[in-house]
């Protein structure tokens, strides 16, 4: 924005506020929508990919605690003891998780950070510039 030499007036000041302030405010609502539209692409892909590695880990799972159980059949361990060791542990393991995950989770807010963050320094700019007057004296006299 160009500084003139000729003497603005107070409407047209006020109005030139109001427009840089509505561009400003537009702006920030375009890059909080594409904050949001990224976050909420990350998380689909992060959830699409939770799904498909969970679909193909329940049959090999289950391979492998069958293995665990006929292994510990193999070395003299009764079959209802066996079953109840690698069911017990795959539980545990699996409580474990599911409590890690969820904290996760909790912690994995989609909110748009950065753009709050520019708001508020927006805001602290505009309040200094209101406070110590920014030229305004120097143009008017």
């Amino acid at each position: 924005m160009a500084v003139s030499d000729h003497p603005r007036s107070i409407p047209d000041i006020f109005t030139n506020v109001v427009n840089q302030f509505t561009i400003l405010v537009r702006k920030e609502a375009q890059l909080a929508s594409t904050e949001m539209s990224e976050k909420i692409t990350d998380l689909a892909i992060g959830i699409g990919l939770l799904l498909g590695g969970s679909v193909l880990l329940i049959p090999a799972l289950v391979i492998l605690l069958q293995a665990a159980v006929t292994a510990l059949v193999d070395a003299k361990v009764a079959m209802v003891w066996a079953t109840l060791i690698v069911g017990g542990t795959a539980l545990a393991l699996g409580v474990i998780l599911l409590a890690i995950g969820a904290l996760r989770l909790k912690a994995a807010r989609p909110v748009p950070s950065r753009t709050i963050e520019q708001l508020q320094h927006d805001a602290e700019m505009a309040k200094h510039q209101l406070r110590n007057g920014h030229g305004t004296a120097e143009r008017a006299a």
